[in-house]
Formats: structure tokens, C-alpha cells, sequence
């Protein structure tokens, strides 16, 4: 079968590959959100323990960001049609004054729960630099997925689902 001794180790070698990689590409524990806090622009307050048994979406954004305003009405959306399911969506403006992001959700109001990064640790933790960026927490707590960058109403919703919320 083997004519030379080096097609009998690459053989080996590939086999051997083969098994590291589907050893390693099994469910993967998911891991626990960190601790966080967070107030909106209404006053609501939430925390890892008041969220529990529920779906949380964080959407990280600013108002300068193009991909962040077109995906909005996505996450609206979202928002509407699972809130009787248990999802509660965060939009998390990062670095920007309440007098900017009050004046642009003059001009393009959210049904989402808007919060300040004042008001909360939560782009810290999730180092949100780049935007959009969304989080999803399952109902244990625990990060389901991420996605960083716009994906569209579909990566949106199949995000949303790994969280346990909607078709899957």
C-alpha cells in the first residue's frame, strides 16, 4: 500500500490531525457574562441578576457609525417581535455625551432601551471598539454568540436564536 516510508507518516500525520481537530471542534462550554451594570436613558436598571431567565441582546453602537443606523431598525424590529418572549435588548451608545445621543435619537428615535456608557460597565468588558458590535446572553447567563461588524437582519436573528429566542 505504502511505497516509501514518507507517504506512511503523512498519512499518519493526517490522521493524526483529523482527530486533534474533531476532538477539539465539539460543543464548547459557553461561558458566563461578566458582571455587569447598566441604566438607560429612562432610568431602568439592569444587572446579570435581574436579567436571569431572560435573552439579552447588547448592541454596542454610536451615532457616527453608518453600519450601526442602518442595522438599526433590524434590532427595533428584533426587539419588538421577541420582547413577549423573554428578550430584552440593550443598545449600548459607546463614548458619546447624553446631549449627542439624545439629539440624534431626536432625529432617529429607537424603541430599543437606550444606555450611556456613563451608565454602565458593559463596553469595557466586551472592549467594544468597533461597531456594531452585538452580545447575546442565554437565559443562564452565559454568552450564547457575538457577532462583531453588521451582518444583516439574518446573522441578526440566527444570533438572537442562539440565545434560545425565535426559530433556530
Amino acid at each position: 500500500m505504502f511505497t516509501r516510508p514518507s507517504q506512511f507518516r503523512g498519512t499518519i500525520l493526517a490522521v493524526l490531525c483529523v482527530t486533534a481537530i474533531s476532538v477539539f471542534a465539539g460543543p464548547k462550554t459557553k461561558e458566563p457574562a461578566p458582571r455587569f451594570n447598566a441604566r438607560t436613558l429612562d432610568g431602568e436598571k439592569f444587572t446579570n441578576e435581574s436579567v436571569k431567565g431572560k435573552v439579552v441582546l447588547l448592541e454596542f453602537w454610536t451615532t457616527w457609525c453608518v453600519h450601526c443606523f442602518e442595522e438599526a431598525g433590524f434590532v427595533d424590529q428584533i426587539n419588538k417581535e421577541f420582547r413577549d418572549e423573554g428578550l430584552i435588548v440593550l443598545a449600548v451608545n459607546v463614548a458619546e455625551s447624553k446631549k449627542t445621543v439624545k439629539k440624534y435619537l431626536d432625529q432617529h428615535p429607537r424603541t430599543s432601551r437606550i444606555v450611556l456608557t456613563d451608565d454602565t460597565n458593559l463596553a469595557a468588558m466586551y472592549e467594544a471598539v468597533v461597531y456594531p458590535i452585538y452580545v447575546v446572553i442565554d437565559r443562564d447567563g452565559n454568552i450564547a454568540g457575538t457577532q462583531h461588524g453588521a451582518g444583516g437582519e439574518e446573522a441578526l436573528r440566527d444570533l438572537v436564536a442562539s440565545g434560545g429566542i425565535g426559530p433556530k
